[in-house]
Formats: C-alpha cells, sequence, structure tokens
C-alpha cells in the first residue's frame, strides 16, 4: 500500500483505520462478497497494524501492507537499510564485518550477528538487483550501494522506493521488498537438516 508517512507517522495517526482496498485483485468487477477482515499486528515496527480484506467468493485474504514495511521479515525496509548504510560506511572507515556486526546486534554472540548482517546484505543486494533492471540509470557508473542509491533517487529509503518503482511486479519480487515468499525465489531445495553459513550452533 502506497503511502508517504513515516513508520513512525503511520503508527500515530493510526493510517491502517484510513486504509481501503477499492477492488478484490480476483474480481475486478464486484459480486465477490469482498468486505473488511479482521488485521493483525507486525512484532516491528512496534504498535503498527496491517488491514485486511477478505473474498468470500474466493475464500482469500488480502493484506494491505505499508511501502515501509518488510515482507515476511519483522521488520522494517528502512530499518533494513540503515543497518547496511551503516556496514558501509563502517566498512569505508576499515572496520571488520564482525566489529560491525557486534556494534549492530551486541545482544547476540558474534556468530549470531554475522549472520543477522549477512542477510540484510543480502536482502539489500536483492532489491538494489531490481532497481538496476527496472531504472539502470539510476545506478549508472557507481558502485551498487545504499548510500549511492539514496543520493541518486534523493530518498531518504533507497529499498521503499523500489518497491515503489516496482508496483504491480512486487507480487514475484522477492521477499522483503516484494511478495515473493522466500521458498519461490530460492536457489537451493530447502531442508530442515541444513542451517546458513556460520559456526554450528551450542550444543
Amino acid at each position: 500500500m502506497s503511502t508517504e508517512l513515516t513508520s513512525r507517522d503511520y503508527i500515530t495517526q493510526r493510517g491502517w483505520e484510513k486504509a481501503t482496498l477499492e477492488s478484490c485483485p480476483l474480481h475486478g468487477r464486484g459480486g465477490c462478497g469482498l468486505r473488511r477482515h479482521t488485521g493483525y499486528e507486525r512484532r516491528r515496527p512496534a504498535g503498527l497494524f496491517v488491514p485486511r480484506w477478505y473474498c468470500r467468493k474466493g475464500h482469500t485474504t488480502f493484506s494491505l501492507v505499508p511501502d515501509f514495511a518488510a515482507s515476511y521479515v519483522a521488520d522494517s525496509l528502512p530499518a533494513i537499510e540503515a543497518a547496511v548504510a551503516t556496514y558501509e560506511q563502517q566498512r569505508a572507515a576499515g572496520l571488520t564485518v564482525a566489529a560491525i556486526a557486534m556494534q549492530l546486534r551486541d545482544d547476540i554472540e558474534l556468530q549470531g550477528a554475522i549472520r543477522w548482517l549477512a542477510r540484510r546484505r543480502a536482502w539489500v543486494a536483492a532489491g538494489l538487483t531490481l532497481l538496476v533492471g527496472f531504472a539502470p540509470w539510476v545506478l549508472a557508473g557507481v558502485e551498487r550501494t545504499v548510500i549511492n542509491a539514496r543520493a541518486a533517487l534523493t530518498v531518504p529509503s533507497a529499498l521503499v522506493q523500489v518497491r515503489k518503482i516496482l508496483g504491480p511486479r512486487l507480487t514475484w519480487a522477492p521477499a522483503p521488498v516484494g511478495f515473493a515468499r522466500p521458498a519461490q525465489v530460492g536457489t537451493e531445495p530447502f531442508s530442515p537438516m541444513q542451517h546458513q553459513t556460520g559456526a554450528d550452533p551450542p550444543a
């Protein structure tokens, strides 16, 4: 759902109460019994509710996720991007990945913090790849970084702007910018016995 409000303003003003779904995505001509359904609360940003609608004929619910909220990740796109922007700045200053990870997540162990940061770097890289694919002129001739993307787009959040640029294509674009489930876009089959690269968890 497109909104010009920041996450803080959206929550303060209870923007979900004003949200509307003009027509059913499955039945554009109506007659399907579309009605407002119970929304749900996101863990982050704290206090954010996502409104939903239910199509009686299609037995399907539709959520209106605001532009700033990440999909399938309990976080916001600006927060994910901010972590990677910090990484870019600190790496340029000579800090190690481990030092940056612990600076960002000093509440968990080192290997967990490194994996946490690696996931966000991968998500942002995927988002910037989408930007290059659909607006190649934005980062033409410059390094593909969050800081460069923000400057080129003249926006506080590059990922939120990427979501606006993609529009209807978000359905198949990879999460957390797009709405395709992670399993749909992964290159490796899911295995419940396989964990991400890094140190083994405690026994």
